[in-house]
């Protein structure tokens, strides 16, 4: 039995947990209303300045900054490999939990909460938000380079082996990376749906810190928080447009190098402003549907075009490999393959981690009503059964070419950026589906973009969900800057560059990550009591 309190017949326990969020704090109370903008004016002001002060840098000092990013890089990789990697894991296992446990009952929002967006139109969203860009980048360029040993292979099995190829690529992006969005997205929403908190990255941290987090440590956070979404944004807008540009020099021989690519972040983001002006449900809802449709009929016609039993055989390769490799690419004692470590898996953990607090709080803000094991059932499995045959279809299609001998991939991967349009040629009705392709990059890019303004919107707001426009036209804006910088500074290795902006923003964020589970632990725990005494 519970000790009541006798005043007011409590348990003791409900008092002590409703103490813990007992909280003055109102959403916009610290704000300054500026130039049409409303500021959370720490966060704001130190991020765009810090920003401000990277763009000019770079742009004067263009070489000095190139060797800065890469050395930044390459200590991160050899100094904290481990790190990343054993976080990596810790998500996984903490998110399956989550899964059985009872917490998984939990809605977000309340237990009579219903749902603000049916399965089609959320599962399209997680998924365009999530890594859709860079699936259209990577999907035949990492499993073929892979296979023809570009940047080394995997464990060290050695070029030629289909499996190892494969279940690599599947690794980098399966459950991995997705429970690090979800580890996000779940604190996020919980503790604003649940606890009336803002929806900003301090505000998982309560359970942990009380009021604390609404000084300067929870400043330092969402700070943080900014810059490392607006590096993982700029990453993943760099290589869509690498890709761009590369598609239409390889479809209608225009030149694809610096100036159209920064012509594509100019025109792309242009466009991302009007989206991001008219919201989730009028701009991100209505291109995240374009595009699954879009992505779906492209899917389908390679799966049929490649050979459909050679697609199912190596859908069958892709989850043996997947299975196969995940233990010992999940190992980070020993590792003798450290090219490939370094270059690949180090690489797509920090860029996973860098994104995680933009595609975390966009997940957060289309979850409302969902049970926790709903959300993160759906957040593991159905994007990572989609990503298996995304792989099988495209990666294993450009294996194919190269053990047939078969177009400009049997020699290798060249440029990763012609990857995908190379693997194309070879299939019937090149010029549709490459224009295609092209659309649905510039679509994943535009998509990209203005989520990820959005949710830079609300933290540098102070959670509220709905800035004002010239917010969200200054950080989408911004972005394109930063990824137009990032691919000038580049250079010819604008690639790494791009590789070490979201390497640099994904350490500090991997210990507040491996915070955040705790929290996030506690907050449910204390919630599954509230329920259990009918207080929730």
């Amino acid at each position: 039995m519970s000790e009541f309190d006798e005043q007011n017949q409590k348990p003791k326990e409900i008092e002590q947990i409703e103490q813990i969020y007992d909280t003055d704090y109102e959403v916009g109370q610290d704000n300054v209303e500026a130039m049409g903008m409303d500021i959370h004016h720490p966060v704001f002001a130190i991020a765009a300045t810090l920003i401000v002060l990277f763009v000019v840098a770079s742009l004067i000092f263009p070489e000095v900054s190139n060797e800065w990013l890469n050395a930044t890089r390459v200590w991160i990789g050899e100094k904290f490999d481990w790190m990343f990697l054993t976080a990596g894991n810790i998500f996984v296992l903490f998110c399956v939990a989550l899964i059985i446990l009872p917490v998984g009952k939990i809605r977000l929002g309340g237990q009579d909460a219903k749902p603000e967006f049916g399965y089609l139109s959320w599962f399209a969203m997680l998924f365009a938000a999530g890594m859709g860009i860079g699936l259209m980048f990577w999907g035949v360029a990492e499993p073929v380079g892979y296979f023809t040993e570009w940047y080394g292979t995997p464990l060290n099995v050695g070029g030629g082996n289909a499996e190892a190829s494969l279940g690599a690529t599947m690794y980098h992006w399966g459950l991995h990376p997705w429970a690090i969005y979800g580890v996000v997205a779940l604190s996020l929403a919980f503790f604003c749906y649940n606890k009336g908190m803002p929806l900003t990255i301090r505000s998982t941290f309560y359970p942990l810190l009380g009021d604390r987090v609404w000084g300067w440590f929870g400043h330092f956070i969402d700070t943080l928080a900014v810059l490392a979404t607006l590096f993982g944004l700029a990453t993943s807008l760099g290589l869509g447009a690498k890709q761009a540009a590369g598609g239409m020099s390889f479809l209608f021989d225009v030149d694809g190098g610096l100036m159209t690519q920064i012509a594509i972040i100019i025109g792309v983001t242009a466009v991302a402003v009007v989206s991001v002006v008219r919201g989730i449900h009028g701009g991100v809802r209505v291109l995240s549907n374009l595009n699954m449709f879009v992505a779906a009929a492209l899917l389908i016609f390679t799966m049929i075009a490649g050979g459909f039993v050679a697609f199912l055989a190596n859908m069958g390769t892709t989850v043996w490999g997947y299975i196969e490799y995940m233990i010992p690419l999940s190992n980070p004692v020993g590792r003798e393959d450290q090219t490939f470590y370094h270059a690949w898996t180090i690489f797509f953990w920090a860029w996973w981690i860098s994104w995680s607090p933009f595609v975390g709080m966009f997940i957060a803000r289309v979850s409302h009503g969902r049970t926790v094991r709903e959300f993160m059932t759906a957040v593991l499995i159905v994007p990572v059964v989609v990503t298996v045959v995304w792989m099988s279809a495209f990666g294993g299609a450009g294996i194919d070419q190269v053990v047939a001998g078969v177009g400009e991939l049997a020699g290798g991967i060249g440029d990763s950026s012609l990857a995908l349009f190379q693997m194309l040629n070879e299939l019937p009705m090149t010029a549709i589906t490459s224009f295609l392709a092209i659309v649905l990059v510039l679509v994943f890019f535009i998509t990209s973009s203005d989520s990820g303004s959005l949710v830079i919107d609300s933290i540098t707001a102070g959670g509220k969900l709905d800035a004002p426009v010239p917010q969200r036209i200054f950080w989408a804006v911004t972005e394109g800057v930063v990824a137009g910088v990032l691919l000038a500074v580049g250079g010819d290795a604008a690639l790494n560059a791009l590789q070490a902006g979201a390497v640099s923003t994904g350490l500090p964020f991997v210990i507040i990550l491996l915070f955040m589970c705790v929290s996030l632990a506690k907050g449910l725990n204390h919630e599954l009591v509230l329920i259990k005494h009918g207080h929730a």
